[in-house]
């Protein structure tokens, strides 16, 4: 039986934006597989909330492409774009690097336990072989490097970006979970020596496994792709 991700009130956030952060989760995590229908009345009641705001959360998700809105006929999961996976590779890859570099130069030995507190939740989800879990934690680590070297925005200008890169990641992180556990220390142990070029390196080998992942999604789900 499919299971939806929750719903919990978020009270920073207005509907149509928690919407919104819930069912890109079920789309991610191929809960809401490409093809299947996102229907309004039903999101409204699972939500506890008017069509409005699930309207306007299906707009925003269709800016995202992950749905197709369609006047007076079902919002359908969109498959996923081969060519909007290697975009938004493109884009992540040239911010986030930026982003590693300025956090080499900013480092300050405080940093060292809130990383190493990430990645000690990180080992946790690898030891269980907790894919959702993971996946949460492998966001966090990211935004809060961004974080601490001061453009969060960064990372937000990021995620509105790579939508469908993330379907390809989670499909195929089973097959990776303890390579990126390990990259990531390998970033985390780079900006904290201060070393920037060493960082960049590490980034780039990790966002550069994308080509890799898409050939196995594919192979197991030929289904949920287009080229285009």
């Amino acid at each position: 039986m499919t299971t939806l991700s929750p719903t919990p009130t978020f009270l920073d956030e207005t509907n149509a934006e928690r919407i919104v952060a819930v069912l890109r989760e079920d789309i991610v995590r191929l809960t809401l597989k490409p093809g299947d229908p996102v229907s309004e009345s039903e999101t409204a009641l699972r939500f506890g909330v008017s069509r409005q705001p699930v309207r306007e959360a299906l707009i925003r998700l269709s800016q995202l492409g992950l749905v197709n809105v369609r006047a007076r006929k079902a919002t359908r999961v969109v498959p996923i774009s081969e060519k909007a996976v290697l975009d938004a590779r493109f884009v992540r890859e040239a911010l986030e690097v930026e982003i590693m570099r300025r956090a080499a130069q900013m480092a300050t030995p405080g940093w060292d336990r809130e990383l190493r507190l990430l990645l000690g939740s990180q080992e946790e989800a690898v030891a269980a072989q907790d894919l959702s879990a993971f996946h949460a934690l492998d966001e966090a680590f990211h935004r809060k490097i961004a974080e601490l070297a001061g453009v969060g925005f960064v990372w937000d200008l990021i995620d509105a970006q790579k939508a469908q890169l993330d379907r390809v990641r989670f499909m195929t992180l089973d097959s990776n979970l303890a390579l990126s556990l390990e990259e990531h220390k390998a970033i985390t142990a780079a900006i904290l020596a201060g070393d920037g070029a060493k960082a960049e390196g590490v980034l780039r080998k990790h966002l550069g496994k994308i080509t890799t992942h898409l050939a196995t999604g594919r192979q197991r789900f030929p289904d949920y792709f287009v080229s285009r």
